[in-house]
């Protein structure tokens, strides 16, 4: 479940409440921060006020512990976009040693 919001634009509560409601009520909330080094963060208090041109906005903030859970999981990090997917690499041709006097032959 990856929300896309256009570029540019900045999420609404309502946007953000409707992908909500298609999650479990009981999962666990993380934030995923930093997309050079993903890590997963637990979040603390959630408040409102208005930016300085008075429109409402609404903060989710850092635990104040600073709970760190880890790195986030491959499958949420390119959900999010910020790694492309990695496809397993083919497997080309090896060398194996041969017994004897006979040279190193390639095997599939």
């Amino acid at each position: 479940m990856a929300l896309e919001v256009e570029p540019g634009a900045e999420m609404t509560v309502a946007e953000l409440m409707k992908h909500l409601s298609m999650a479990d009520p009981s999962a666990r909330v993380r934030l995923g921060i930093n997309p050079f080094v993903p890590m997963a963060h637990k979040v603390g208090t959630v408040t409102a006020d208005t930016d300085l041109d008075g429109r409402p906005i609404v903060y989710l903030a850092e635990d104040a512990q600073a709970v760190q859970y880890g790195y986030l999981p491959r499958v949420v990090v390119e959900a999010l976009a910020w790694m492309p997917p990695v496809e397993p690499p083919t497997r080309g041709w090896r060398l194996r040693a041969v017994s004897g006097a006979g040279a190193s032959r390639q095997t599939p």
